[in-house]
């Protein structure tokens, strides 16, 4: 009899493609997965790996079952989650996943926010690329995505939540930080410092060089957009920030000097992802709503 744990071992071999790195995901020995591989094999009468090949490959029959391994995995987790939701309302631990560019300056808040309203509610966040935690949401990794727009995938409810703006920011002696108005003509030729390609901030500040006739520095990918304020500061290059960065106080505009520019705007929208169908659909909603009152309160204040 094929078993959901034999199909979990199926998928983690097909995510990580390798033996030792399966099991240590699955949290058995390598020769335990190993051995129910072959066991699931030996059942459907079919091969499903190549063995002899590294990175360990599916088979085409491998690659087809694993597809809808995936979605038998994901019914079961949200089967059990409709049950302990119908329990505990509002409440367990939520894998929650952030963009770098936003969580460090806005999660604070919305954990101290949601604790008072769910003090049973716990957040797992991890920060990392929004392309690849869409994937590790499509897949069950992660339950829920804070993502600036635009998010692709199958399967996902995408809920918009705000606008946030973008500011040009330039070093503090630079002639064009003393300016009482910048124009985009002033701008043609300006080195801009970005964050790696894979973020969509890399992506919107190309679009944005492009525009105004600026030049994006390929050599001088920052990792953060701390990196990117100190880079600019060090008078490295120009840079584009956001606007809640610009105003928290463990990002701010210390080191930089943002342009007053005349006729030009842009801004990022941001959106709160998860699955179609989810069991706590209802609490990610609700999650997505503290977000996105929380950060229009922020952008309607003062700025620091």
């Amino acid at each position: 009899m094929t078993t959901l744990r034999q199909l979990s071992y199926l998928v983690a071999l097909a995510d990580t493609r390798n033996f030792r790195r399966a099991a240590d995901a699955v949290h058995i020995a390598q020769p335990t997965l190993s051995q129910q591989v072959r066991a699931l094999e030996a059942r459907l009468g079919v091969t499903l790996v190549e063995r002899n090949e590294s990175p360990v490959q599916l088979t085409p029959i491998g690659r087809d079952l694993v597809t809808r391994a995936r979605r038998i995995l994901l019914d079961v987790k949200d089967a059990e989650d409709m049950v302990r939701r119908s329990r505990a309302g509002i409440a367990g631990t939520i894998r929650f996943g952030v963009t770098p560019t936003l969580g460090p300056y806005l999660m604070p808040r919305i954990v101290a926010s949601l604790h008072r309203r769910f003090p049973d509610l716990r957040l797992y966040i991890r920060e990392g690329i929004p392309d690849e935690q869409v994937r590790e949401l499509a897949r069950g990794a992660l339950d829920m995505v804070l993502s600036p727009l635009p998010v692709s995938g199958s399967d996902l409810h995408i809920e918009p939540l705000f606008r946030e703006p973008l500011h040009i920011v330039c070093p503090p002696e630079h002639p064009l930080g003393r300016s009482a108005k910048v124009r985009r003509g002033d701008l043609a030729g300006i080195g801009f410092l970005s964050l790696d390609r894979r973020h969509h901030a890399h992506r919107q500040a190309r679009e944005i060089c492009d525009d105004l006739k600026a030049t994006l520095l390929e050599d001088y990918e920052g990792t953060s957009l701390d990196s990117l304020r100190q880079m600019c500061g060090s008078g490295l290059g120009f840079a584009i920030l956001p606007e809640l960065y610009l105003r928290s106080e463990v990002g701010g505009a210390d080191m930089v000097t943002r342009l007053p520019m005349a006729g030009w705007t842009a801004s990022r929208s941001l959106a709160a992802v998860w699955r179609d169908g989810s069991a706590y659909a209802d609490s990610y909603a609700t999650i997505a709503e503290t977000i996105a009152v929380e950060a229009r309160s922020i952008l309607a204040g003062p700025a620091l």
